[in-house]
């Protein structure tokens, strides 16, 4: 994907930002913690607490929704709670069949293996975890020719957490092998003003519950997005006023950030005008769209699609995309008549 999807402010990916010390201390370490989601923390304290009562590993887990959701915050909170050590690591970082077998065979009883973007693992690794999640065992090949052996290395009882926001790119027998199957969903506004007064609180800034509801109605229901944004108004508070927030600034900080009231920046806003403006509406496929923004697909719909489809600006029906009359409203133009 281009450069955009790592710079956006409004993107759920992990960003560079995202890693510093002091985003990372807002992450809740425990469930009793963790704000939102609450059938999926229902679902993880029930299981926690059946593993730990019979001294077993947690059975496998598979996490599925947009970016920015606690996918790996929810990893961490499942490794402290079963009070075993994370190994983090990512699909695409894992190349070679040896990569996948160092991280396991170093896995103790318990242990927690996180793999990020698990629908990118390549094939060849992922055939390696059809046994390592069912028997707790790896099969290799050692030597080559006739010298050629089928090998079997045990391992030790460990849960797989796997995180994707493309649950449908994953096979059928890694997803089956999955105990748990969880989704996160986008956050309601209230559950982003507790998460946005809980951050402040951690970061020593003073915020109003009116300041704290307009961060969360421009955070597309992200709390990763939420987080960035607060950071961003604080600066701007430090450095424009006395310090502290109310909605004026927030206002004022985030329509220099380019974010609309209701969390929509200018790619956004662009892709819903060319959607009514060149194509009248739709449908329209999603690579018409690319070509006439100059952008990857990928980046529309990882990026900009999802919240999109959640306040419903945009309908995916099997002809293509059409822009919703919500969409036309919020842009201020006149319903058109359809292009097909």
């Amino acid at each position: 994907m281009k450069d955009f999807e790592k710079t956006h402010i409004l993107s759920g990916t992990q960003q560079t930002t995202d890693r510093e010390p002091e985003i990372q201390s807002l992450r809740p370490t425990h469930l009793c913690d963790y704000i939102g989601q609450s059938e999926a923390v229902e679902t993880l304290k029930i299981a926690i607490q059946a593993a730990k009562q019979r001294d077993e590993a947690l059975d496998h887990l598979l996490l599925y929704g947009p970016p920015g959701l606690g996918k790996t915050t929810m990893a961490h909170i499942i490794a402290n709670e079963m009070e075993s050590a994370l190994t983090i690591t990512a699909g695409p970082a894992l190349v070679k069949g040896g990569d996948l077998i160092g991280l396991l065979t170093n896995l103790n009883r318990g242990d927690i293996l996180f793999i990020d973007e698990i629908h990118r693992t390549p094939k060849t690794i992922e055939e390696f975890l059809y046994p390592a999640m069912e028997d707790f065992a790896v099969d290799f090949v050692s030597d080559k020719g006739l010298n050629a052996r089928s090998m079997r290395l045990s391992l030790r009882q460990f849960a797989l957490v796997g995180a994707t926001t493309r649950v449908g790119l994953l096979s059928a027998p890694l997803r089956d092998r999955f105990g748990i199957h969880r989704s996160l969903d986008f956050y309601t506004d209230e559950d982003l003003v507790k998460i946005t007064l809980r951050s402040a609180k951690l970061l020593n800034v003073a915020i109003d519950d009116e300041s704290a509801l307009e961060l969360a109605k421009r955070s597309r229901g992200t709390p990763r997005i939420v987080n960035r944004l607060l950071k961003r108004v604080r600066d701007y508070a430090q450095v424009r006023t006395d310090g502290s927030i109310n909605k004026a600034t927030v206002e004022a900080a985030l329509t220099l950030e380019g974010v609309d009231h209701v969390g929509l920046t200018d790619l956004d806003r662009r892709y819903l005008q060319t959607v009514i403006k060149y194509y009248k509406g739709g449908p329209v496929g999603i690579e018409a769209i690319a070509a006439t923004l100059q952008e990857e697909a990928d980046t529309l719909v990882d990026v900009v699609e999802p919240y999109l489809l959640k306040i419903g600006f945009v309908l995916r029906t099997s002809s293509g995309r059409k822009a919703s009359s919500a969409a036309y409203q919020h842009l201020g133009t006149p319903v058109q008549a359809p292009l097909f």
